[in-house]
């Protein structure tokens, strides 16, 4: 601790917050310019450049693997769960107005601007992004704040980076857009910040008092919050935190995750058994996901990508086919579906996390629950088919059915992929990465940064977690054909890339 006080002591803080401003927010912007004019969606490029961004970082000697002189990225990379409670939050008012069947709609506040001020973006998209960075620093400082974090260089000032932060969200409104109440409008966005701050410091003191009985990770008990806040506000009209967050805050997150991950790629590959996690992460993302839409193809007789887009993000609970969905590149019927289906898995994550506590105290996957855990998911799998099959395109139907898939499939995906490693040989810390990043994972993900598979994972896991998404360029080009093709994705290549996924998946597990 006295070592990084120290180390900070020789940096600027303001210093610190212009350099991270500089490198995330570009990568997300090139990213959109790149697409601009397709409809393929700008989280594949924001890999591609943030993983390229932190190895550069390295390999031109400005930083270290980790990129421990740049405290501001790692904290940007650690707020996962920030974007995550905007996305249950949403999830949970979506699925409190489809079982009450409210379908009326609530009234906007703003209509954004149509001005390019970057190629791909708007003037208004602009302005959310940036916001999304204010309000990501800003609420993590000042849950870290309250919470009494105090293990990184930036310990001694999160007070005045959570001022910086969210006295800079509040102030970055677009002057543009038409807002019909501005002084309204502006009171809801601190309304919404004060909140989040509120559901992470609760949720993380339930995980403190709930640890002696069992050691359930805090973005269980977020999601639980989330969801329920959602479910009893269904009628309140989104605020510029909100806004901004489900917008620009899942794409934000990962520029910072994938540039800590850039920056530990040399490091990773010298680890032993590292191959069969990254090979696994590699394959396994094309047998869940494209193994997903298969069996909704075949079983379920659809191929459109308003029922594939939300059940395969809310299947995989996938955070780049999530910021895809929820920003509206995937079309309007599975932005409205995609928070729904996200939220869905909720349910399966009682499993999830309880076992996977238990197993991490253990040392070991505990093999019976889990083996049960598959069968119960595969039998629901199975329903959802045969209610996705007699819905007749039915909206109320098919989205029943892709709230079945979304549970059933998220848990088959995942204790089906721990019972591969760990049948394979590979410890629990290593079949949880691969796990994780095989379904690109939020959850999973958040849980791992906060030590649910120890220490080691933890440090490895932004890396271990960036990999899969180099299978982006299939995923993306899939659904921006789709896409192009009124919807509708190509049925013989999506089985022959389940295929190469099983192959993939059965060897990084039993011969790597």
């Amino acid at each position: 601790m006295e070592f990084m006080i120290e180390q900070f002591s020789n940096m600027n803080l303001l210093n610190q917050f212009w350099i991270s401003l500089f490198l995330i927010i570009p990568i997300v912007l090139i990213s959109r310019t790149v697409v601009a004019g397709t409809r393929y969606s700008p989280i594949l490029i924001v890999v591609i450049f943030g993983l390229t961004m932190g190895y550069i970082l390295v390999e031109t000697g400005v930083a270290e693997p980790g990129l421990p002189s740049f405290p501001m990225v790692n904290l940007i990379a650690s707020s996962t769960i920030i974007a995550l409670v905007v996305t249950f939050f949403v999830g949970g008012q979506a699925l409190r107005k489809l079982l009450s069947k409210d379908d009326s709609e609530i009234d906007e506040l703003v209509i954004p601007s149509d001005e390019e001020s970057v190629l791909g973006t708007t003037r208004t998209q602009m302005v959310m992004i940036i916001r999304a960075f204010f309000l990501l620093i800003g609420i993590e400082g000042a849950t870290r704040v309250l919470i009494g974090q105090s293990n990184s260089a930036l310990s001694e000032v999160y007070p005045l980076i959570a001022y910086i932060g969210i006295v800079g969200a509040v102030i970055f409104i677009d002057n543009r857009a038409t807002i019909k109440n501005k002084p309204l409008y502006i009171r809801k966005g601190i309304i919404e910040i004060i909140a989040i701050i509120l559901v992470l410091y609760l949720s993380s003191l339930i995980s403190q008092w709930i640890s002696p009985i069992i050691a359930l990770p805090q973005i269980f008990f977020t999601m639980v919050l989330s969801s329920l806040t959602g479910a009893l506000l269904y009628r309140w009209s989104l605020g510029p935190t909100i806004k901004a967050l489900l917008f620009a805050g899942i794409p934000v997150v990962l520029a910072g995750n994938f540039m800590v991950g850039g920056s530990r790629m040399g490091e990773a590959f010298s680890v032993e058994g590292m191959s069969a996690v990254l090979a696994y992460g590699f394959f396994g993302q094309l047998l869940f996901m494209f193994g997903g839409i298969a069996l909704m193809m075949f079983l379920g007789k659809t191929n459109h990508i308003r029922n594939l887009a939300p059940s395969a993000a809310g299947a995989l609970s996938h955070s780049g086919l999530t910021g895809a969905a929820t920003a509206g590149d995937l079309g309007s019927e599975a932005q409205r579906r995609t928070p729904i289906m996200v939220n869905m898995p909720f349910f399966g994550h009682i499993f999830v996390f309880s076992i996977l506590a238990i197993s991490s105290e253990r040392g070991s996957l505990w093999m019976w629950p889990s083996v049960l855990v598959v069968v119960i998911g595969l039998v629901l799998t199975l329903i959802s088919m045969k209610t996705l099959r007699k819905s007749n395109g039915d909206d109320a139907q098919e989205v029943k059915a892709l709230m079945q898939f979304s549970f059933g499939w998220q848990v088959v995906a995942v204790f089906g992929g721990l019972l591969l490693l760990t049948l394979g040989s590979l410890p629990l810390d290593y079949a949880g990465m691969g796990t994780t990043s095989s379904l690109s994972h939020f959850g999973l993900f958040a849980a791992t940064q906060g030590g649910l598979f120890g220490a080691e994972a933890a440090h490895l896991i932004p890396f271990i977690f960036s990999m899969p998404f180099l299978v982006h360029p299939v995923v993306f080009f899939m659904f921006g054909k789709a896409m192009k093709d009124n919807g509708r994705m190509p049925e013989k290549t999506v089985y022959a890339i389940t295929a190469v996924g099983i192959i993939g998946v059965l060897i990084s597990a039993f011969v790597l």
